[in-house]
């Protein structure tokens, strides 16, 4: 079930925007490394069991998303690779490859921060948690702290534009 007006599909009180700020610190550890600063943590029973933020150019790996690497730290630490009863939550809208990660891992709950509208797989184009053929279904929240997930993206391309196009006139010179 998504739901983009940031409403609670259940009483378990969820504390989303504890989480997401988690999260966000996360993406920006990401971006500290020139990293896109993306960031994710797994949260269980009132914990934090997996960590993550993107890594696939420091680590030489195109599946190091910052979903996959929160999935492989909860799953190392509870020592299950089936992540039942968790939830997730991450800055911006998961890809495809996230999102069938969570699907793999059983996941009960994803909260994300931002749309993600060219790569996005959740509600902005694959919106694979929709698929019925899908053997797990996730519950989604959207847009929590959107607006700082958002500003943490716009902030490290504009850095990243202004870096290159130094680079450009000096090499022009």
């Amino acid at each position: 079930m998504i739901d983009q007006n940031n409403n609670h599909h259940d009483n378990s009180g969820h504390d989303d925007e504890r989480w997401m700020s988690r999260a966000l610190s996360l993406a920006a550890k990401a971006g500290e490394i020139n990293e896109v600063p993306v960031g994710a943590v797994v949260v269980l029973n009132g914990e934090i069991v997996g960590e993550g933020w993107n890594q696939p150019i420091s680590a030489c790996d195109p599946t190091a998303h910052a979903e996959v690497m929160a999935l492989r730290d909860a799953a190392q630490r509870i020592g299950n690779y089936r992540l039942v009863d968790a939830t997730l939550y991450v800055t911006i809208e998961p890809c495809t490859m996230c999102a069938g990660a969570l699907v793999h891992a059983r996941v009960a709950r994803v909260v994300y921060g931002a749309c993600e509208p060219k790569a996005g797989s959740v509600v902005s184009n694959a919106r694979v948690f929709d698929q019925q053929e899908m053997n797990h279904h996730v519950e989604v929240r959207g847009r929590v702290m959107e607006t700082e997930a958002t500003e943490l993206m716009r902030t490290f391309f504009k850095r990243r534009r202004a870096e290159k196009k130094a680079v450009r006139v000096s090499e022009s010179r």
